[in-house]
């Protein structure tokens, strides 16, 4: 028996979102999954390969894989964001690199990643004093924090974890995060915190470090679920996620 049916626009009534999660990753698509709960957003993922070892070299192989794994997601999707999810990667390779890769398979999707994201967000909070937080080794670190000074920021504070292994950095404790966060706020002066790294769990301690600090937090996951939300049009309050996801 054939059955007659209708079709209506699916999941995303307001927005349909795709992210590109490394295959080491561990903790992007976990606080995606709260931080994205918005009536009527649908979220899509694909993976891309890559090695567990954080280095300039391997971060940078991913660009030519970056098509690939775009078009693993639901060709019949018209996409309204799509995000990268790698801050080290996109810092590396550089965000309009990333943005070029992915538009040539998904030419109309705004483009955007954790670096992007982290920029963004730190502009929309008025902050440029930044205790920056990574758990890269030094030469990527050092890549990260001359991108955010020629964002315009200035890095009152650093500190690095210096794990070169991504399985380890997925199980760095929340409690070790916590106390490195409060250690950049201590250090020197500054007007936010920036964590950097879509691997290290730091949904659950953001509104937990702001209370205790003062100061907003950014977080690589964070920034870029707000980011992506917003380039959608989406602008809906979730206070839990910190003071970022306060503002439109």
């Amino acid at each position: 028996m054939k059955l007659s049916f209708t079709t209506d626009n699916g999941i995303g009534t307001r927005a349909n979102l795709g992210v590109i999660v490394l295959s080491a990753d561990e903790t992007l698509e976990a606080e995606f999954r709260e931080m994205l709960d918005v009536e009527g957003v649908a979220l899509y993922h694909s993976r891309i390969p890559m090695v567990a070892e954080i280095r300039p070299d391997t971060l940078a192989g991913m660009e030519a894989d970056l098509p690939a794994s775009a078009k693993l997601l639901p060709r019949a999707l018209d996409f309204d964001v799509i995000g990268y999810g790698c801050t080290s990667a996109a810092t590396v390779i550089g965000s309009e690199n990333v943005a070029r890769a992915i538009q040539t398979v998904a030419p109309t999707a705004k483009l955007t990643d954790p670096l992007a994201a982290i920029i963004a967000a730190g502009r929309a909070l008025g902050v440029r004093r930044l205790g920056f937080l990574t758990p890269y080794m030094p030469d990527v670190s050092e890549k990260m924090r001359e991108k955010l000074e020629e964002a315009g920021f200035e890095i009152a504070s650093f500190g690095s974890f210096e794990e070169e292994d991504d399985a380890v950095v997925a199980r760095i404790s929340e409690a070790s995060i916590k106390a490195a966060a409060l250690q950049m706020a201590k250090a020197a002066p500054c007007d936010a915190i920036v964590i950097s790294c879509t691997n290290l769990r730091c949904m659950r301690i953001i509104d937990e470090i702001e209370g205790l600090t003062g100061l907003p937090v950014i977080s690589s996951n964070q920034a870029l679920a707000w980011h992506m939300l917003r380039l959608a049009g989406i602008h809906d309050s979730s206070p839990k996620f910190g003071k970022l996801f306060r503002l439109p």
